[in-house]
């Protein structure tokens, strides 16, 4: 099995200094009156943000950081069909030696830095809650990990690619942690490794299909639960935020999942135009957390500087829809765990939820958006807690690894 390199971000001067010339080539557009976020990301939001990139911002100091405080690796792993990829990726063992492995995954617009707030929780061993060891891996093509050379990298080979990461580091059992595509990613990795792999899930963004009578197909008597059972304020809520969200802000994803290439010229060439497709996303999909300048610039930074260059992360979205396998992936016996938080861009009824998920384990938030482990590192640490702890739905799954 290939050794794990261990890895520091190094962005060359050169490379700053071609970003801060192309930010001074920048030609922004006009805007009219008044448009606030209805037309997108607003001018004077990214006038700001350019200023603050050009003169103030410092990306060796927050690079320094990163550094520091996540311990990042890179291995080769091999993925049928597609060769040796060498993947980046955060590990973090606990000092518990019965901590459970935990991999958690990102998705889009994020990247390896949403772990960085819930690794010291999750690391930290305590005689009242579970202790774990975290692998967070950069998706292929984002961050340091290393792009797809050919099309058709689907689901299961992110599956695939993650399971034996997991095995490579002596992980031959474990749960995981996602949202977004994390979340497809995860439940993929459920019907594929689970359960002798993959021993329970938690998520934070659960989709499920719009087909209803597909899903409820082979058991009538839940589905006539599913119509007798109303919504509850809540549901209702969420429902009616996702409608907005399809109806206003899915051109991003028509746009990745039909011809991302043609976007990527705009992103890999200019870093203000990455910096307004990118921001249109994180400042909007959060509930109200109060972004810093510098927040948003090290997000951005991180995939301007990215190993294959800011488009790659968008074919994520080409190659699983056109395999469909975001609404197709089987029912399994996985347990899992969903925290619902108000402001999440995606909800679905919770009775259609139990019905395609064996769902073990519901927390819901008063607050917190898409980016539950970077918005509320705390409430989803928490949850993760209860569900893995002593008493929990899920505790003791991974045999040998309680967390205490």
């Amino acid at each position: 099995m290939p050794e794990e390199t261990p890895f520091k971000i190094a962005v060359p001067d050169d490379a700053l200094s071609l970003l801060q010339r192309k930010l001074a080539d920048t030609r922004l557009p006009d805007e009219v009156e008044g448009a606030g976020w209805d037309y997108g990301t607003p001018l004077s939001d990214i006038k700001r943000l350019v200023d603050r990139w050009r003169g103030g911002y410092d990306w060796h100091a927050h690079e320094r950081e990163l550094n520091q405080h996540l311990p990042m690796f890179t291995r080769d792993i091999e993925v049928d069909g597609f060769g040796v990829l060498n993947m980046h990726y955060v590990h973090k063992k606990s000092k518990v030696a019965g901590a459970v492995p935990v991999l958690f995954v990102h998705g889009w617009p994020g990247s390896f830095i949403e772990v960085s707030k819930i690794l010291p929780l999750l690391t930290a061993g305590g005689a009242g809650h579970p202790s774990f060891h975290v692998v967070a891996p950069s998706l292929p093509g984002f961050g340091w990990s290393e792009a797809a050379h050919k099309p058709g990298f689907r689901g299961t080979h992110y599956a695939e690619l993650f399971n034996k990461l997991m095995l490579s580091l002596g992980y031959s059992e474990y749960v995981t942690q996602g949202g977004d595509w994390g979340h497809v990613i995860t439940r993929i990795l459920a019907s594929q490794y689970g359960p002798k792999h993959v021993k329970a899930s938690h998520t934070n963004m659960p989709i499920c299909s719009t087909d209803i009578f597909g899903t409820f197909r082979n058991n009538p008597l839940r589905f006539a639960k599913y119509l007798l059972t109303p919504y509850t304020p809540r549901e209702r809520e969420g429902m009616a935020r996702s409608r907005m969200f399809q109806k206003t802000g899915m051109g991003y994803f028509a746009q990745q999942s039909t011809r991302p290439q043609t976007l990527g010229y705009n992103l890999g060439d200019s870093p203000v135009g990455l910096l307004a497709w990118i921001y249109e996303k994180i400042g909007p999909g959060t509930d109200n957390y109060p972004w810093t300048d510098d927040e948003v610039l090290t997000w951005i930074s991180i995939y301007w500087f990215s190993r294959a260059g800011p488009s790659a992360s968008t074919r994520i979205y080409y190659e699983l829809s056109k395999s469909e396998e975001v609404f197709r992936t089987p029912r399994t016996s996985v347990p899992v765990g969903i925290s619902f938080f108000p402001k999440e861009v995606f909800h679905a009824p919770r009775e259609l939820l139990r019905a395609e998920l064996n769902v073990v384990f519901e927390s819901e938030h008063d607050a917190g958006g898409h980016f539950a482990a970077y918005e509320k590192p705390e409430a989803l640490v928490d949850d993760l807690r209860r569900m893995f702890g002593r008493g929990g739905p899920a505790a003791g799954v991974v045999p040998g690894h309680s967390g205490f």
